[in-house]
């Protein structure tokens, strides 16, 4: 099937991939890279969700625990105390998918039942027990490359064929979870920017994205706000809005299905253009 015409069934919400899709990110901690701290109380969690969805936002990505470099693990029960009030207030009053970013099978299993509709998981289903819940929720999956652990994953990480590895990872998890009882249409994959690869390993699986949306599924790609934009711009946390867009519409242009991304209204403008170029060239 044409990846246009797939269509991701997020228990029972619909998010149809006929145009690249916007992902918001709803970080619930203190220490995430880029807003870590400001959604922590769950009235700001909720009303930002909302706002989300009001600036154009597909469906709505909600973590509990950082994965960024050196961030600290945190117990299932402090991670469920974070999400469920969240995803259980804006399942209720959303009109678009709530995801729940999350790589413990407990954490899957609540959410899910709270009202999320996905699973994004960095560790591509990897944790003892996760393929088997995943596989038991009957939602969509997002699977992630990356090398090593978030704690230690920016040391030195190395490859010698940074794309030939990444395909041959997400095609391997791919594989695993459809013999575990995922269907093909609930599979999305990630590559992974940012995760345990240099600045040089990122630009050449940015370049190869027509390379990876060819291998039939679903390609997500989140770049927003992450080193690498700074690395190219100079530009610290601040100052990345504009480069994170830009290589949005980038990835869109290249055949990502779903993009996630801090700065919705931006991006959403920026993929109204891409997409009104395109028709005139068309």
């Amino acid at each position: 099937m044409d990846l246009k015409n797939r269509t991701l069934d997020c228990a029972g919400r619909k998010l149809k991939l006929d145009r690249p899709r916007i992902m918001g990110v709803l970080n619930l901690t203190p220490d995430s890279f880029s807003d870590g701290g400001q959604w922590l109380a769950v009235a700001d969690a909720i009303r930002r969700g909302l706002e989300m969805q009001d600036q154009g936002a597909d469906i709505i990505d909600v973590g509990g625990e950082s994965s960024r470099p050196g961030a600290a693990s945190v117990s299932i029960q402090q991670e469920l105390d974070r999400v469920l009030p969240v995803i259980e207030a804006l399942s209720s009053r959303l009109d678009v998918p709530v995801s729940i970013d999350t790589s413990k099978p407990a954490v899957m299993r609540q959410a899910v039942a709270a009202g999320a509709g996905m699973i994004n998981d960095v560790f591509a289903l990897r944790l003892e027990g996760a393929l088997a819940m995943a596989a038991s929720l009957c939602v969509p999956v997002c699977l992630m490359h990356m090398q090593g652990e978030p704690r230690v994953m920016q040391n030195k990480p190395v490859y010698t064929d940074v794309v030939a590895e990444v395909k041959q990872f997400l095609l391997e998890r791919a594989s695993k979870c459809e013999k575990s009882g995922i269907g093909k249409q609930n599979i999305v994959l990630d590559p992974g920017f940012g995760f345990g690869k240099t600045l040089q390993n990122n630009i050449d699986l940015f370049k190869a994205l027509t390379e990876l949306v060819k291998l039939n599924y679903p390609l997500l790609v989140g770049v927003s706000r992450k080193a690498m934009i700074g690395k190219i711009t100079g530009k610290d946390m601040a100052g990345r809005v504009p480069g994170s867009v830009t290589a949005a519409a980038m990835a869109a242009l290249s055949g990502a299905a779903i993009l996630r991304v801090h700065d919705i209204a931006e991006t959403c403008d920026a993929l109204k253009v891409v997409t009104a170029l395109q028709a005139v060239e068309g």
